[in-house]
């Protein structure tokens, strides 16, 4: 005889079919979670609604056929599901690894089950273990985000909290009320919303990750394009992890020579200790996976802290070192994409490729300041030891001559002492052009007497020799500590100063400025000879034969300085910046 189907069966068949339809969507969305991003838990969430489609479809098949085998089944189901939903609990808060021995909580839904369909009488006793199982089981689930929530501050966390501790509470009232068709259709409308909640939490979960993840992993990829030196790379790569929930340390490793494996080169926060450290155990096992597939890796309870996540940090795309993170909470980049994450280690390979070129560059720049800085003193010292040699043996030799010819001039005849007159008149010139000549070589009144009164004949000088009037201002107390070689090179810009306003200027006064500033000396030239046509580039004075504007920048720049050139109403300025404290001329020295 057919079996017909109450009108109360068919409502809760068309209930329970919803509720399927609802609970089978919730499952393809968590498979493609898994799909997008990878991480076990999501198939386990897939794994634990499809479960409980097949929990629906069992109740379904035993309203229709009235077979005990179809209520045995559901039984099992239900407790089936109930602990898989609380092992994604557990695998996506605490990373929970799988052991063998928890298949023993499979066992209970499967025994228990069997014993109060087919040989207990009283459905109290048999369904009051069910339930309280079913009970514990999502309430602990509810517990674990709770304490995940706690932890990190997740809101997709704190809704799964309160629906699984909900729906657990649901649960108890089934031996008095639903088991008894006295919420039939409401029942399932009640456990729809539940399901509806877990999943709006598990998409919360997702975003709250994606939020947190991409604003820390944004920000640190803005502090490492501001960061030129591998220091600054290194405190930042490790510093804004920090800020994530739940972080408590952060460590970077890399290869050094010789070693052929990674090395605590840098740590932050709860690894500032591991520096210098050769990883061991589950950290170094999970090392040797970043470099060997390039893909971010996650251990647990590794030296007392519950887990560490490492991030393949890619040069060329191969993975070269790894950004270690660990904390009280599962990986922090959990929802985000590999490729995000991998994208994010080329740019911190990047960005330490950089620091370790401009870290390069600097040496060689470095290098480059000592040469030249050499260069300079050897061109003085030939410029010193050529003005000595003219001081002392050419010019004491046409000083010899002239002595003799004046001695030679008083023993001959008148006529001939007008020539004699002309010889001495030449020797005169020549000791003058000597002298002039020395002086250019190595000024002796900067050696005599100091910077400033050689700075006052050069400027009396420059007037006298161009007919153009100069002024000089200079302060009234001594100047301070200068670096080795700077009256020198003072000297010279302004000798170069002056002698570019005789050749170029076409001016009518000039102002030479000497003053104390903060950090140093400026030594300032106006004229006002219309000023520069074009902006004073290096490139382009150097090609058009100013070698002297190049050649003092370099002398300044050898000592820490800095030289510029450029208009003022009515004409031009030369600024010349020596500091007091010049640690390249330190060095070079």
């Amino acid at each position: 005889m057919d079996w017909e189907i109450p009108a109360v069966a068919r409502t809760e068949l068309a209930a329970a079919g919803l509720q399927a339809a609802i609970t089978i969507a919730l499952a393809l969305l968590c498979l493609w979670l898994h799909r997008r991003h990878g991480k076990p838990y999501f198939a386990w969430f897939a794994a634990a609604w499809g479960l409980y489609a097949l929990r629906l479809a069992a109740i379904g098949s035993f309203l229709l056929t009235r077979q005990w085998a179809f209520l045995y089944a559901h039984q099992v189901i239900t407790g089936l599901t109930a602990l898989a939903l609380l092992w994604a609990a557990l695998v996506f808060s605490r990373q929970l690894a799988w052991r063998w021995r928890y298949l023993a909580w499979a066992l209970f839904p499967v025994v228990w089950s069997l014993v109060a369909i087919y040989r207990l009488d009283s459905f109290m006793l048999a369904a009051a273990p069910m339930v309280a199982f079913l009970a514990a089981a999502t309430m602990w689930s509810g517990w674990t985000f709770w304490q995940y929530h706690r932890r990190v501050g997740s809101t997709g966390a704190r809704v799964l909290a309160a629906a699984f501790a909900l729906w657990g509470l649901h649960h108890l009232d089934y031996p008095l009320l639903r088991a008894r068709g006295a919420w039939t259709p409401w029942g399932y409308y009640l456990d729809i919303a539940f399901v509806l909640a877990v999943g709006l939490g598990i998409v919360l979960l997702v975003l709250d990750d994606l939020r947190r993840g991409l604003g820390a992993l944004s920000a640190l990829s803005g502090d490492l394009q501001r960061s030129p030196r591998e220091a600054d790379v290194l405190d930042a790569l490790l510093a804004r992890p920090l800020e994530l929930p739940a972080v408590r340390g952060t460590a970077f490793f890399a290869p050094l020579p010789g070693v052929p494996q990674l090395v605590c080169v840098r740590g932050a926060g709860a690894c500032a200790g591991w520096e210098g450290v050769r990883p061991e155990g589950a950290v170094a096992d999970g090392l040797a996976a970043v470099l060997a597939t390039g893909r971010p890796q996650v251990a647990a309870d590794v030296g007392g802290l519950p887990y560490v996540a490492a991030l393949p940090v890619l040069t060329g795309g191969t993975a070269t070192g790894a950004l270690v993170l660990a904390g009280d909470a599962r990986d922090p980049f959990t929802a985000l994409d590999e490729s995000f994450l991998r994208a994010l280690g080329q740019q911190v390979g990047a960005a330490l490729h950089s620091a370790a070129l401009y870290r390069t560059l600097e040496s060689r720049s470095a290098e480059l300041e000592r040469l030249s800085l050499r260069m300079v003193r050897q061109h003085e010292e030939e410029r010193r030891r050529l003005s000595r040699e003219l001081h002392d043996e050419t010019a004491q030799v046409f000083t010899a001559v002239k002595m003799q010819l004046g001695m030679l001039r008083e023993g001959v005849e008148p006529a001939q002492r007008q020539r004699l007159d002309r010889v001495l008149a030449l020797i005169d010139t020549g000791i003058g052009s000597i002298r002039s000549v020395t002086n250019d070589l190595r000024p002796s009144l900067l050696d005599d007497l100091g910077l400033l009164p050689a700075l006052r004949s050069l400027c009396a000088d420059f007037s006298e020799r161009t007919g153009i009037a100069a002024s000089l201002a200079l302060p009234d107390h001594p100047l301070p500590a200068l670096p080795e070689d700077a009256d020198l090179a003072l000297y010279r810009a302004m000798q170069e100063g002056l002698s570019n306003v005789a050749r170029h200027a076409r001016a009518r006064t000039v102002t030479v400025h000497l003053a104390t500033v903060p950090g140093g000396v400026r030594l300032s030239v106006t004229d006002d000879g219309g000023g520069l046509a074009a902006p004073a580039d290096p490139v382009r004075l150097e090609r058009e034969g100013h070698m002297g504007l190049v050649g003092m920048r370099e002398r300044i720049g050898a000592l820490g300085g800095t030289v510029t050139l450029e208009n003022v109403d009515g004409g031009a300025m030369l600024r010349v910046f020596v500091p007091t404290i010049s640690i390249r001329a330190e060095g070079a020295a």
